[in-house]
């Protein structure tokens, strides 16, 4: 099932799929909590010296999403991490400072959304 009820009034109603946050939104949740986002890959990193930690961008209407997933997350959702242009991950959220990011737990390719985006006229300008 997937909503397309915006969760701000100043946020276009996209596809997205139940229970995710958008990104412009991760601010206001606190350290440690469970969440699940949802958006577009825009960048995969796996530096040599981070011990096998891969690094994922998403980006939806309102920002960016960083995204940690461990190695072994990574070997249980291989296939969508590497092929997803499109992902739902489902994991704790990590503060430093102002530095945000979700550590993975649960990954989900979500690219057959990107049809439904496609069809969707845009606003009026």
């Amino acid at each position: 099932m997937v909503s397309t009820l915006p969760l701000r009034p100043d946020v276009a109603p996209w596809p997205r799929p139940p229970h995710c946050l958008v990104a412009g939104d991760l601010g206001r949740v606190p350290d440690g909590a469970r969440v699940a986002v949802a958006g577009l890959v825009i960048c995969r990193q796996r530096p040599g010296t981070a011990k096998g930690v891969i690094f994922v961008t998403l980006e939806d209407e309102t920002g960016v999403a960083n995204i940690v997933i461990w190695a072994g997350v990574f070997e249980r959702f291989r296939r969508a991490v590497i092929a997803g242009r499109c992902l739902k991950v489902t994991g704790r959220l990590q503060r430093d400072g102002m530095v945000i990011h979700v550590v993975a737990d649960r990954i989900e390719d979500l690219s057959p959304l990107l049809d439904e985006i496609v069809e969707i006229e845009a606003p009026p300008a």
